[in-house]
C-alpha cells in the first residue's frame, strides 16, 4: 500500500490548523499524502501554521511548501495554484479543508447578523468555489481528484445557520462539479467528518468558558463506535482514500467519517 499517491502533487487549502492539544484534519490529510509520496503545497492563512505541518513532513523525509493564502480572496487562490504548478510543474490532487462556525459567531437563523452570515458563506463554501475554479485547468490534464471537507452538520440537527447552510452547499458544489468534469476524468468527492477531537472543533468551546473535560464528554457520548470522537488521523485516511488511484471509478461521493453518529437516533449535531 506504499506509495499510494507517489509522483503526484497536492495542493491542501487549510493545512495549518487552529492551535490545540490534537492535530487538525488538513494537517493529518497533508501528512498522509506526503507519507504516500505526493509532494504538496500546504497553504493556510496563517503562514507560521502552515510551516509548521511543512516541518512535520519534511521531519519524515517528505516534500512540501508552505504557501500562505486567505482562501476567500480570489488573488491569493490564483497566486497559490500558479505558484504550485511554477514549483513542481502539474497539479494533479486538490484538497479544501477550511471551515469555522462557532469562531465567526455563527448563531440561530433568527439570531445571526448579516455580516456574519455573509462572513460564513466567504469561509465556508466561497473558498471552495474559488479553489476548484482556478485548480479545475490543470486537474483536467491528467485526471485528478478534488476532496471537500464538508460536515455531518449538512445532515444532521445542528443549531447555527451559518455552519449548517453553508456546509449544505459545499455538498451541492461537490455533486454539479462531479457531474461537469467527468468527462475531464477529474473526481469531485466529500467528506462529512461527525465529532471530532479536533483543535477547529474543541478550542472555541472551550474559549466560550465550557471546561474541556466537559466539552470532550459531551462529544464522546454521541458517537456509537466506540463512545469517542474520531481525530484528524480519520478524515486524513478517508482522504487519502479518495485522492488514490484505489478510489478511480469513485466520484459524487458524500462520504461519511462519523463513527456512526449520522444513523443513531437523537443525534444533536452540536
Amino acid at each position: 500500500m506504499a506509495g499510494r499517491v507517489a509522483g503526484k502533487v497536492a495542493i491542501v487549502v487549510g493545512g495549518g490548523q487552529t492551535p490545540g492539544e490534537t492535530i487538525g484534519n488538513g494537517r493529518a490529510t497533508a501528512i498522509l499524502l506526503a507519507r504516500e509520496g505526493a509532494k504538496v503545497v500546504v497553504a493556510d492563512r496563517n503562514l507560521a501554521s502552515a510551516e509548521d505541518t511543512v516541518s512535520l513532513i519534511r521531519q519524515e523525509q517528505g516534500e512540501a511548501t508552505p504557501f500562505r493564502a486567505d482562501a476567500t480572496r480570489e488573488a491569493d487562490i490564483q497566486g497559490l495554484v500558479a505558484t504550485t504548478v511554477e514549483r513542481y510543474g502539474k497539479l494533479d490532487i486538490l484538497h479544501i479543508n477550511v471551515g469555522a462556525s462557532i469562531a465567526l459567531g455563527d448563531a440561530p437563523a433568527d439570531e445571526i447578523s448579516e455580516e456574519v452570515l455573509d462572513r460564513s458563506f466567504a469561509v465556508n463554501f466561497k473558498s471552495a468555489w474559488l479553489a476548484c475554479k482556478h485548480a479545475l485547468p490543470h486537474l483536467r490534464k491528467d485526471g485528478g481528484s478534488i476532496v471537500i471537507i464538508s460536515s455531518l452538520a449538512a445532515w444532521n440537527s445542528y443549531p447555527w445557520i451559518g455552519y449548517k447552510a453553508t456546509k449544505t452547499a459545499l455538498l451541492a458544489l461537490m455533486a454539479n462539479l462531479a457531474a461537469a468534469e467527468a468527462k475531464y476524468r477529474v473526481r469531485v468527492n466529500a467528506i462529512l467528518p461527525g465529532a471530532m477531537n479536533t483543535p477547529m472543533a474543541i478550542e472555541p468551546r472551550v474559549a466560550k468558558g465550557v471546561p474541556r473535560e466537559e466539552v470532550i464528554a459531551s462529544r464522546d457520548r454521541r458517537v456509537p463506535l466506540g463512545g469517542k470522537m474520531g481525530t484528524g488521523w480519520d478524515v486524513g485516511y478517508a482522504a487519502l482514500f479518495l485522492h488514490s488511484d484505489e478510489a478511480g471509478f469513485i466520484t459524487g461521493v458524500s462520504l461519511l467519517v462519523d463513527g456512526g453518529e449520522f444513523i443513531t437516533a437523537g443525534s444533536q449535531g452540536t
